[in-house]
């Protein structure tokens, strides 16, 4: 998958409000496949740029016109602007139909009008959608778009150095994680972890994995919940390991880019995203024989830690005359043929838990699967989106607890900051 398809999801821009687009009353709104199913029509969908291969698509619009006897016109866009342009987009007149929208952004455009309601195609298609998945297509009971895929981080470790350290088995619990790059430490020269101070989405998985949440609600508005004492005990587990790393604990995993500091050969193991380890590879292609992957412990063996689940859901347009063509296009599109061939070919977690088997040879993919059902993301909520906006104020949280402040006093630092973001008019 394309590095910049991973490093754009899940990361929620601002946005600005969307006019309520309301179905137009025209006699093709809602059309009914007649005898002739939808002849004459073409829908509209926007994909993002490495979301779907051209095979993948050619193939499935090869199939929706037999099926509708309507053609499908893809429209490949970029991350770059995207919020900007879909917001003008779902006020006009003619919206794309049927379009990708990043999960943590979904209910920004659910609550300013922009989306069709999808529960009847939840009923119809979606008995199976894996919850964590799911979650982020509802917004206030209502389904506002359809699971497309989901990624998440795990462990890409150095086999050489675990075996110079003699650790033969990769571990299956937080414990043992850090008993052996403790080893590491001890019987090597080399890095145990890289963990620079603000890989805040890691940060967010050890929340997760807490049953803690980032906000709260205070009367009619959401407030910061960083003093729960849940998210002081995630802080503290991500302080014990990034205590094993030189990593700077000011700046983020990006800052330099850890793949690079990885392919250097002296570095046991750092959390990331599957496409990291190709960054590693291409710095130094000596690397990729020594590269491996596994599902990033938690507590206890039975269940992984908590991680960030960072992916696209698919939506229809509420201004689009063709919602019914556009929801006979969801059903092939997420069905298990599609769903399939898109997590073999690019390596996603499919939205359903029977086609996680098509992750099988994809060493990366396969050590994330295990770690989704209990996974999550950033609040789903709209006024979320001001509060990633540089400098984010969790990253200044964790850099301070860092640097020796306590989880309350670097919560109540960033506070007010917090709290101005979330008050922000969407």
């Amino acid at each position: 998958m394309k590095r910049k398809l991973i490093a754009a999801i899940g990361i929620a821009g601002m946005m600005v409000s969307i006019a309520a687009c309301g179905g137009d009353s025209g006699d093709d709104d809602g059309k009914k496949a007649g005898a002739d199913g939808y002849a004459g029509e073409t829908l509209t969908v926007w994909v993002m740029d490495g979301s779907s291969p051209d095979d993948w698509q050619a193939e499935l619009a090869k199939e929706f016109e037999a099926k509708t006897k309507a053609e499908v016109e893809f429209e490949v866009q970029t991350w770059n602007g995207i919020q900007q342009k879909l917001t003008t987009a779902l006020s006009e007149e003619n919206p794309p139909d049927v379009f990708e929208v990043g999960n943590t952004q979904t209910p920004a455009y659910a609550k300013t009008g922009g989306l069709a309601d999808l529960t009847d195609l939840k009923a119809e298609i979606g008995k199976d959608w894996t919850e964590s998945i799911n979650e982020s297509s509802v917004f206030e009971g209502k389904q506002y778009a359809a699971p497309w895929f989901v990624v998440n981080r795990v462990v890409v470790y150095n086999k050489k150095v675990w075996a110079d350290a003699g650790i033969k088995e990769t571990p299956k619990t937080r414990d043992e994680f850090y008993d052996a790059l403790k080893t590491i430490g001890e019987k090597t020269d080399a890095e145990p972890i890289y963990l620079p101070g603000q890989n805040w989405y890691h940060f967010v998985g050890l929340a997760i994995g807490e049953g803690a949440e980032l906000v709260k609600k205070d009367g009619d508005k959401y407030v910061s919940n960083l003093d729960d004492p849940k998210i002081a005990a995630a802080m503290e587990t991500y302080k014990k390991f990034q205590s094993l790393s030189k990593a700077p604990k000011d700046k983020d995993e990006a800052t330099p880019q850890q793949g690079e500091v990885f392919a250097k050969g002296n570095v046991g193991a750092f959390i990331g995203m599957g496409w990291e380890a190709a960054t590693a590879i291409k710095a130094n292609p000596k690397i990729e024989k020594d590269i491996g992957y596994f599902t990033i412990p938690g507590e206890t063996a039975a269940k992984p830690e908590g991680v960030f689940l960072g992916g696209s859901n698919l939506a229809v347009a509420a201004g689009s005359k063709k919602q019914e063509l556009a929801k006979e296009f969801l059903k092939i599109a997420l069905s298990d043929k599609y769903e399939g061939r898109l997590a073999k070919a690019n390596g996603v977690t499919p939205n359903k838990e029977s086609l996680v088997s098509n992750l099988e040879g994809n060493p990366a993919a396969e050590a994330g699967s295990p770690a989704v059902a209990s996974g999550g993301t950033t609040p789903l909520i709209p006024e979320w989106a001001a509060v990633e906006n540089a400098p984010n104020p969790i990253k200044t949280y964790m850099t301070a607890v860092l640097k020796g402040k306590s989880p309350a006093e670097a919560a109540e630092q960033v506070e007010e900051e917090f709290n101005k973001r979330l008050s922000q008019q969407q």
